[in-house]
């Protein structure tokens, strides 16, 4: 448990059992240790060790990046109608065209 000493993987193993065990039990750290004769400073210390231990293993997540979608080189802009839909306008668009495309679609749905 001390820095710089090596790893110890069995004892390791061995303290995540009991914390696993103690868990379950339902039991004070106190009685636990009494049960299983395990000394309660080490289990305090096995236990934030562990935390710790967790904590870091966890604390970096694989991140892939995405590069942006390169604009629609047609569409000039775009007009978000109610309901949600999208109406791309590309350069050189006729005004009274989109004026009177606008009008049909802002009437709603016919009955």
């Amino acid at each position: 448990m001390a820095p710089g000493k090596p790893r110890d993987w069995r004892k390791e193993q061995r303290w995540r059992r009991w914390l696993r065990l103690w868990q379950k039990s339902g039991l004070s750290v106190r009685a636990f240790c009494a049960r299983q004769g395990l000394a309660p400073p080490c289990f305090y210390a096995w236990r934030r060790v562990i935390q710790q231990r967790d904590a870091a293993a966890g604390s970096f997540v694989s991140v892939q990046v995405l590069p942006d979608e390169p604009p629609d080189p047609v569409s000039r802009f775009e007009v978000v109608l109610a309901g949600g839909r999208t109406l791309r306008v590309a350069a050189g668009f006729d005004a009274a065209t989109l004026r009177r495309l606008l009008g049909v679609l802002e009437e709603g749905p016919a009955c």
